[in-house]
């Protein structure tokens, strides 16, 4: 047997992952200042990590298929990653949340990906939908907000995306009008994930009536209450993979909303949701580096009980190859969301690593999730193997938040 195909072995019996950890790199001090480059997690962050992988492992992997061939929303499991507190971690302590850094969210969000991307959405598209509020919110409306999702395990969602507007935001065509000390929304979002099972939305609104004011000055964003009358809920959406997400079109029929739900000022909006996309990005990125993995993983696993011609599938060169692409890939993709999310954790505008990181992860996802369902072979291709749900799974992350395909929804 080949050293490739003695390695995956080993490394599959053990239950491990294919990354680089040096019995040596335990006696470093990590999360230190000042100590250059580290690549060991501190003692929380590893924490963080196993419960996270834990709940992926004995809970979300079960559950997965069902909830794929349903549709259903996975409450159960949501409710359960409430309680082990691996949901809102953006939110402030001031708040009552954990006010985890973007690093240590992105390794929960790796972990769940690999067990279920649809519930890795829902819990993410939440994340998205409370950053603008984390960004830009006063204390007032952080306090009110946020808070109520460190009580019970609520919902929100983020509206951006509308029929004729994915990846170009500035194109958004709803309006906002101030009447008084209100504002009345008239528009259609659509591709909203959490959409139906929203507590209240981040909506972002055109309020400058002047088409030829910049995007920067032209919109504004607002916290809206779900049940606010006006508000129409469409029809969950059917798409081909992730199929747990709740993913529905928002009508706004004459909607009130009171000047006190406005984030920052009128004219901000586009900003502020730009900046939410620089702390989102990366752990969307992580998502896909959960999946990849699992892909590899599965691969690996079956590579190594499948017999053709005499021998495993693993000791077939073309194979072996495969498999060592795949790690590669994979390791690569990881390292990008790594910086991505470290860039912005150090108080600097991530957006360029952040982009990177989201495409590559993307790409990477699909590729790797492609290459699994081929080493399946026919097997692959049945619903009966989990490789096909992960070939699905990673389309949207080519397709979503800043699309790397023109035409593609900002925020499914």
């Amino acid at each position: 047997m080949s050293g490739l195909c003695r390695v995956l072995r080993v490394g599959a019996r053990a239950g491990l992952r294919l990354q680089s950890h040096s019995a040596a790199s335990s006696k470093a001090k990590a999360g230190q200042e000042g100590h250059g480059y580290n690549f060991e997690l501190n003692d929380q962050q590893k924490e963080f990590q196993a419960t996270a992988r834990k709940f992926a492992r004995e809970e979300i992997i079960p559950a997965a298929p069902h909830y794929d061939k349903t549709g259903e929303y996975p409450v159960p499991l949501i409710r359960r990653a409430w309680e082990l507190g691996l949901m809102n971690t953006h939110i402030p302590e001031t708040c009552g949340g954990l006010g985890l850094k973007i690093f240590d969210t992105c390794l929960i969000t790796e972990e769940i990906a690999y067990g279920c991307t649809g519930l890795q959405t829902a819990i993410e598209a939440n994340s998205l939908g409370q950053m603008p509020v984390i960004i830009a919110g006063n204390e007032q409306q952080q306090k009110k907000y946020l808070g109520r999702m460190t009580e019970e395990p609520l919902i929100c969602a983020y509206c951006v995306t509308e029929p004729s507007a994915g990846s170009d935001v500035a194109s958004i065509r709803t309006r906002a009008e101030k009447k008084g000390d209100e504002y009345i929304l008239n528009g259609q979002k659509m591709w909203i994930t959490n959409g139906g099972k929203a507590n209240w939305y981040f909506v972002l609104a055109r309020s400058e009536g002047d088409p030829g004011v910049p995007a920067s000055r032209a919109f504004t964003g607002f916290i809206v209450e779900a049940d606010t009358p006006g508000i129409q809920i469409g029809r969950k959406e059917i798409n081909m993979g992730q199929r747990c997400s709740d993913t529905r079109g928002i009508t706004f029929e004459d909607v009130r909303v009171p000047k006190e739900n406005v984030l920052i000022g009128e004219g901000v909006g586009f900003k502020i949701a730009m900046g939410a996309f620089d702390k989102t990005r990366p752990p969307v990125a992580a998502g896909a580096v959960g999946l990849a993995q699992r892909a590899l993983d599965e691969a690996t696993k079956y590579a190594l009980e499948r017999k053709t011609f005499g021998k495993f599938l693993a000791e077939h060169q073309v194979v072996s190859f495969m498999l060592a692409e795949m790690a590669m890939k994979v390791e690569l993709a990881r390292m990008a969301y790594q910086r991505a999310a470290w860039e912005v954790d150090q108080g600097r505008r991530n957006t360029y690593y952040a982009s990177i990181a989201k495409a590559f992860a993307g790409d990477i996802a699909n590729q790797v999730a492609a290459d699994a369902v081929q080493i399946f072979g026919g097997n692959g291709f049945n619903c009966e193997y989990p490789v096909e749900k992960l070939m699905r799974d990673a389309k949207i992350f080519q397709c979503s938040i800043d699309s790397s395909c023109l035409g593609g929804s900002s925020n499914t």
